[in-house]
């Protein structure tokens, strides 16, 4: 079994979603011999955002690095997500890895019917990590990825939410010790099916 892991936060080690995915990961590897992890930190090797040229394939090694990207993704049985929320959104880096991952023919398809996800099935789990506390009128965040994974076919998402990190230091660590609580009923599902 293959687990990628992804972070995307610019604050390295003052990282709330680089601490949660790491506990994730950790207790995947713990409860599976043998899990296959790659990772991949998008602030220290970030993917070029997408241009014309991209599209065109004009730079050979940006090209074979694109397709890299996609076939790690499309190989990993589970996909964890480091995520923080940037003004209301995800990080530019973890859209240009996105915009990496949505590949026409490849992960998704146009039919008659409608758009089809090709990527699943896969499992999801996304480490969120918010300054604030956000309802449905100020997250462009959780439902926009829960859109990306699904049109992609991937019907299994789930989160793990520090909130309200930012507000004071009590806050946050009362928010990362709930998310990190929450760690166990998110893997477990997946530990059984394994």
């Amino acid at each position: 079994m293959k687990l990628l892991h992804i972070d995307s936060s610019a604050l390295g080690q003052n990282s709330v979603t680089r601490e949660l995915g790491a506990t994730i990961v950790a207790q995947w590897s713990a409860a599976l011999d043998g899990l296959q992890v790659e990772y991949r930190d998008l602030d220290d090797e970030p993917l070029p955002h997408l241009t014309g040229a991209s599209l065109a394939k004009a730079d050979p090694a940006e090209a074979a690095e694109a397709e890299r990207v996609l076939q790690q993704f499309l190989d990993a049985d589970i996909v964890v997500v480091g995520a923080p929320m940037y003004n209301f959104g995800i990080p530019s880096t973890l859209k240009a890895w996105i915009d990496r991952i949505a590949v026409a023919g490849r992960t998704f398809r146009y039919t008659a019917e409608g758009p089809q996800g090709l990527a699943g099935p896969k499992t999801v789990i996304v480490a969120s990590g918010r300054g604030s506390v956000h309802g449905a009128r100020t997250d462009f965040q959780e439902p926009y990825l829960r859109q990306v994974f699904a049109f992609l076919g991937i019907d299994d998402v789930r989160f793990v939410r520090a909130e309200g990190v930012g507000l004071s230091p009590q806050h946050r660590i009362d928010a990362i010790a709930e998310a990190k609580a929450s760690i166990p009923q998110a893997v477990a599902p997946l530990r059984e099916a394994a």
